[in-house]
């Protein structure tokens, strides 16, 4: 069950990353990182409870922090130096 469930969070992750290449828009493919994050988080966490690794959910909930604040960090990029409108208003000044 455990290894049905590895193999799941794999194609998802697989999936992820097309969407991430073939996204039409920035925000698709920050979209398809921050899922494939999350798959991240998951895999780690299953992957350590296959293990028997006893810190596990340690570096899972690491792991998801960064992604977060990664996520955050990239979004407001994004908000702040690539928005239409300081296109237009900067052509418009001109």
């Amino acid at each position: 069950m455990l290894a049905a469930a590895i193999i799941a969070i794999l194609v998802t992750m697989a999936l992820a990353l097309v969407r991430g290449f073939r996204g039409p828009t920035e925000y698709d493919r920050m979209l398809a990182a921050n899922s494939f994050g999350t798959k991240t988080v998951l895999l780690i966490a299953l992957g350590g409870h296959a293990l028997s690794w006893h810190s596990h959910l340690d570096v899972a909930l690491l792991y998801a922090m960064v992604n977060f604040v990664g996520t955050i960090a990239v979004m407001r990029f994004f908000e702040y130096c690539c928005s239409d409108e300081d296109t237009v208003r900067r052509e418009d000044a001109r």
